[in-house]
């Protein structure tokens, strides 16, 4: 055999999982990058009704950029938005990691049982949710109005959790926090089946308590995992809309409730302008990528060392 053989061999080897990902690839780039591309290209065009029904397109360059960032209806919605993220992120992540931790203490009876309560919730669709979730708030013949009337004694009948935007949000917290909470729980029970038991023993009969295993032991094996939950959690968080929107449909004030994903709706659809409403979702994908780079480089670096 040549002595040469086996370096091609290897370089062979290293190719394989690159010709494996241009199936992916190109699926990716077809439903994924071309619609980015042709969102780009219209966030700098002026794209109106007159051309949504054949009037050609004006290139108008950063106008519309200049548009969206001096309008303080713009930075009240991604302030709202960012608000509401991060509470729905905080929410989701502690009380995930907290179900998916008990979901390896539980015999097999109950682990079936809350896996299947996960599941259910993870499968219903979001417009389904909100809508069940806003009947039981109604004002007039909703469950938690009854509950809370027959528990307290205070007569919460005819009480509007959704006209208050701060209520508002608190049902919608509720709703997006109980059907992203199963995602978090489920990954973190398969991360921990990878924790070394023996690694926890020898911790335990050392002395560690239970929190300094899970600090100083289960955090570490699962930092990977946790840091890519904690940037698809972000992304989805975000951009939420069908949860608000099916919200304001059922009672809430769309001008004080409205989050990022549903007034890029409100501005390309509603208002007509497609080419405002590319601007404004091209600078949320900057921040996306900025902030998932940024955790992801992160966390590369933390393995580098």
């Amino acid at each position: 055999m040549s002595p040469l053989a086996p370096a091609k061999l290897r370089r062979k080897r290293d190719l394989t999982p690159l010709f494996l990902l241009i199936p992916a690839g190109v699926v990716l780039l077809a439903f994924t990058g071309w619609p980015l591309v042709q969102l780009f290209v219209t966030s700098f065009l002026e794209f109106g009704r007159a051309q949504i029904f054949g009037a050609p397109p004006t290139f108008v360059g950063l106008q519309n950029y200049i548009d969206v960032l001096t309008d303080p209806a713009f930075w009240r919605v991604l302030g709202r938005s960012v608000a509401f993220c991060l509470v729905n992120v905080l929410l989701t992540m502690l009380l995930g990691i907290a179900i998916g931790v008990l979901m390896t203490k539980l015999g097999k009876g109950f682990k079936l049982l809350v896996s299947v309560g996960l599941l259910l919730a993870w499968a219903m669709p979001p417009v389904t949710a909100s809508i069940v979730w806003g009947w039981m708030f109604d004002t007039d013949r909703g469950v938690v109005n009854y509950l809370l009337t027959q528990l307290t004694g205070v007569d919460y009948a005819g009480h509007s959790w959704l006209i208050d935007p701060l209520s508002f949000f608190f049902v919608a917290t509720i709703i997006v926090t109980w059907q992203a909470i199963p995602f978090v729980a489920f990954t973190v029970f398969a991360g921990l089946t990878q924790v070394p038991p023996e690694v926890l023993e020898a911790a335990e009969i050392d002395g560690a308590t239970g929190w300094q295993r899970f600090r100083l032991i289960v955090l570490p094996y699962l930092r990977g995992v946790l840091v890519i939950l904690l940037v698809l959690q972000i992304i989805w968080d975000m951009r939420v809309f069908s949860q608000i929107y099916a919200l304001q449909t059922v009672g809430g004030i769309a001008s004080e409730t409205s989050t990022i994903g549903v007034y890029i709706f409100q501005v390309s659809i509603g208002a007509g302008d497609l080419g405002a409403g590319g601007a404004i979702s091209v600078i949320l994908v900057i921040l996306m990528l900025a902030l998932s780079g940024y955790y992801i480089r992160s966390l590369l670096k933390q393995e580098e060392s």
